[in-house]
């Protein structure tokens, strides 16, 4: 039994340059470029213009592997090609973001204003005040940054004020029972 996830061929779009030379890989594209080293018991070839990635055995560790490394190698080479990004909205009164030179500066109702840095690789976007987009190659790194800055403020449940994901939804709660 192999790992479903794992027999799928990886399609390298046009642009992106693929290397393997043992149990390393490379991919380079339009948005920059990306490696990773393949777990040992996995190998990963090229065939035309697709990657297949395959075990050496059936084991249970190997099998998670497996499907780990094609999801990795899949998102690297969709990362070099068109990139990932993240939006974050800020919502509540007096809540805002600035650019500071490649970083923004946060006023989140605290006596002080959080200033956030892009690591290697990200780069910020604020289309207006309360919004933010996080851009880079690296889904994992993109999505970590995207949650740091959601923790610096997270939403709260009875008016939803804080920094959310675009796509999030927050459950409301009511609020004290009137007379």
């Amino acid at each position: 039994m192999a790992s479903h996830i794992g027999k799928l061929p990886v399609t390298i779009p046009a642009g992106v340059e693929v290397n393997i030379e043992g149990q390393n890989f490379s991919a380079k594209g339009a948005k920059g470029s990306d490696s990773y080293v393949i777990p040992e018991g996995i190998t990963a070839k090229v065939e035309g213009n697709e990657i297949i990635v395959t075990a050496a055995d059936d084991l249970r560790p190997t099998r998670a592997k497996h499907g780990l490394s094609r999801s990795i190698i899949a998102s690297m080479v969709k990362g070099v090609h068109d990139g990932y990004e993240k939006h974050l909205l800020i919502v509540g009164t007096g809540y805002r973001a600035v650019m500071k030179g490649k970083g923004i500066e946060f006023s989140l109702g605290y006596s002080h204003t959080i200033t956030v840095n892009p690591p290697e690789g990200i780069t910020f976007e604020l289309p207006n005040a309360n919004e933010v987009v996080v851009k880079g190659t690296d889904k994992q790194v993109v999505g970590q940054v995207a949650a740091n800055i959601r923790k610096l403020r997270a939403p709260e449940p009875y008016k939803g004020k804080g920094i959310k994901y675009a796509d999030e939804h927050i459950l409301r709660k009511a609020g004290k029972a009137g007379k």
